[in-house]
């Protein structure tokens, strides 16, 4: 999964959405911008105690679409009417929120719902007890359904949005970092197609990634077919010409205006450009030494961040000693710097495969991994994020755009944290030990209220539904466990002041 910065925002929202509860949450973009593909990475993302109803057909009647919903969530409906349909899926979401779960309805192309069924579906957050919404829905679709939400007889439905947000298509720099991304993730030459056919691909496609990936398919099959070994924009060009038909004519006056702007626009530069001829008044002819104009100095080309890596990228030692620099520590003389060291020192190394949001949440320096084509490993210091950049330590700190990093990462990272006693790096229930205590002191210290017996230094019951319900505001697994990454959030909500943290800086 490729994820823009504008898919970042995308998936945000929703997931803000379902984490406040109760009304609906509107996702809207135009045909290929990756709406349906961004709602099953949402799928992948939800907390465990959610459950989701799913309809991607949308041209339902009113009784189709309860029946459906019912078919989605389990619930037997055989021969009922309409009114029975409401009535035992209230009963479905009052059971459900008894039990600690919530529901999430998803209807994918929601602009093609009619007027009959968005009204069923507003009445449908009336569901509700006197402290909640038991129903949150949220509706994906074309911009059309933003005009249909306007709609003066939709106006209740509209007033309970509670997040709404446009997937606009990638920019140059994220179509670009996105076609890198789909060829190494297929183990591929990321440097196949040359930026020149990158920047025609992008002037046919305009950032939509549905357009991106046919003619990126056509053009290879183009090479391949002419045993080419790099991909340019004449392939690109005759591409477009075989798969987008129309959409390839429309653009040509696009392109004839662009080029008849770049044309003068490099007039006007050539002409401000030039030195202004200084009057100066007459001197006495003397022989003179002919003056030789300075060569041109060429444009710095700016350096991607595939090829930082391939020339400052850390080797794993070096990244661990730049980590271990952030807890103000280092490896003893003669010992390498790596994870059996890091013991010695009182840390662990937290080993994972995660999304960049779980390594935000986790809020610690992390060792980034990278492959390049050849399998070779070069690693990374993520020490912050700038706006849209992250700060990353290689021989030197410097800022990389997210969209370009995220692509190149494959998820695999590696992070130190220290346990809350020595060697505890896991506190279990029948557990006894004086870790449990400090279990049950953070715990009351985040929720304000007793974690059980206080006293006790026994892990029983009563602490381990504590901590489920801990795990599952915070969307990890509600095991009633405290390993690793729960003991780092555990530590982070109450304060985490020993710790070295990502510097996060946001618009």
């Amino acid at each position: 999964m490729f994820m823009s910065e504008r898919h970042q925002e995308g998936l945000a929202h929703l997931l803000y959405g379902i984490n406040q509860g109760g009304g609906f949450v509107a996702l809207t973009g135009e045909v290929g911008t990756g709406k349906t593909t961004l709602c099953h990475c949402l799928l992948q993302q939800l907390p465990e105690n959610v459950d989701i109803a799913l309809i991607l057909n949308p041209k339902l009647t009113t009784q189709e679409l309860l029946a459906t919903i019912c078919d989605e969530l389990g619930i037997s409906h055989a021969g009922f009417a309409a009114k029975q349909l409401i009535d035992a899926i209230n009963q479905y979401l009052l059971a459900a929120y008894s039990q600690g779960r919530r529901t999430v309805l998803l209807i994918d192309e929601a602009q093609n719902l009619s007027l009959d069924v968005l009204e069923q579906i507003r009445l449908l957050t009336n569901l509700e007890t006197s402290k909640a919404k038991l129903l949150q829905i949220i509706l994906v679709g074309q911009p059309e359904l933003n005009a249909l939400l306007a709609r003066q007889d939709l106006r209740q439905l509209n007033q309970r949005i509670t997040a709404r947000y446009h997937l606009l298509p990638l920019s140059l720099d994220e179509t670009r970092a996105y076609i890198r991304h789909r060829l190494r993730v297929c183990k591929g030459n990321h440097r196949l197609f040359n930026p020149a056919a990158i920047r025609k691909i992008y002037q046919y496609s305009q950032g939509v990634p549905r357009l991106i990936n046919i003619l990126c398919d056509r053009a290879l099959l183009g090479a391949y077919a002419t045993n080419a070994r790099e991909i340019n924009p004449a392939i690109i060009r005759r591409a477009a010409q075989e798969v987008l038909g129309s959409v390839k004519t429309k653009r040509r006056w696009y392109s004839a205006t662009a080029a008849i702007l770049v044309i003068g626009a490099w007039a006007g530069l050539q002409f401000w450009s030039q030195p202004m001829p200084v009057v100066e008044p007459a001197k006495p002819a003397i022989a003179q030494q002919p003056v030789v104009p300075a060569a041109p100095i060429p444009a710095a080309k700016p350096v991607s961040f595939a090829d930082q890596l391939d020339q400052a990228g850390l080797s794993f030692a070096e990244a661990v000693t730049e980590s271990l620099n952030t807890w103000h520590l280092s490896a003893p003389p003669g010992r390498t710097a790596d994870c059996a060291t890091v013991a010695t020192l009182g840390l662990q190394c937290l080993f994972g495969k995660g999304n960049w949001q779980e390594l935000l949440t986790l809020n610690r320096p992390a060792i980034l991994a990278f492959s390049d084509p050849t399998g070779a490993k070069r690693y990374v210091l993520l020490t912050g994020v700038e706006h849209d950049s992250a700060i990353i330590r290689l021989k030197d700190t410097v800022n990389i755009p997210l969209a370009e990093l995220v692509t190149l990462w494959d998820g695999n990272y590696l992070l130190l944290w220290r346990p809350p006693h020595p060697g505890v790096t896991e506190i279990a229930p029948t557990q006894q030990s004086a870790a449990v205590l400090w279990l049950r002191e953070r715990l009351s210290k985040i929720t304000g209220k007793p974690a059980g017996d206080m006293a006790s230094r026994i892990f029983d019951e009563t602490l381990k539904a504590e901590l489920s319900s801990f795990q599952r505001r915070h969307h990890l697994t509600p095991d009633g466990i405290a390993g690793a990454r729960t003991l780092i959030h555990l530590d982070n909500q109450s304060g985490a002041s020993a710790a070295p943290h990502l510097a996060i800086t946001t618009r």
